[in-house]
């Protein structure tokens, strides 16, 4: 896969974005509702509502996950007790594996067989996850063996 391999020399510009779509294996698809991204079925005329997910890769399986063109990120937010996913209005390429700011938009992509999971780098132990309800928001959990939410994904290269 072309994400298997570093991204880039130290020192070179970063690589070129790259999009995936996402789904999950019961698949819910991505879209993005009152600035919120949530997963749906999404069917006829609304199909293009479906997001698909900016990717910088970084290192060997870490990432930046982003959406609309890479001005949206993915972030974990830690406050206080609480972690919670939110999308940033931050550029995915002005993003640097190097700055400790950055951290929190990094994601540990792990593939077991066809499927995937995404690790946050910042709150290990902490995965992106859709509930198995319809049009819920994409969130995090820190059980990704609990039957309420879905944390395998399809991902897959846009053509």
């Amino acid at each position: 896969m072309a994400l298997e391999t570093a991204c880039r020399p130290p020192g070179r510009r970063p690589c070129k974005m790259q999009a995936f779509r996402i789904w999950d294996v019961n698949q819910k698809t991505f879209y993005l509702r009152n600035n919120q991204l949530v997963a749906g079925y999404l069917q006829g005329p609304n199909t293009k509502l479906e997001e698909k997910i900016d990717v910088v890769p970084i290192k060997p399986h870490a990432m930046f996950l982003g959406i609309h063109g890479g001005k949206l990120c993915l972030s974990c937010i830690r406050s206080g007790n609480e972690i919670r996913l939110q999308l940033e209005a931050v550029n995915i390429t002005d993003l640097s594996e190097n700055r400790q700011q950055d951290k929190r938009f990094t994601f540990i992509r792990s593939d077991t067989g066809p499927t995937t999971t995404f690790e946050s780098a910042a709150c290990p132990g902490w995965f992106l996850c859709t509930a198995l309800e319809a049009d819920q928001p994409v969130s995090l959990t820190n059980n990704p063996e609990e039957s309420i939410t879905v944390t395998k994904f399809y991902f897959q290269q846009d053509q």
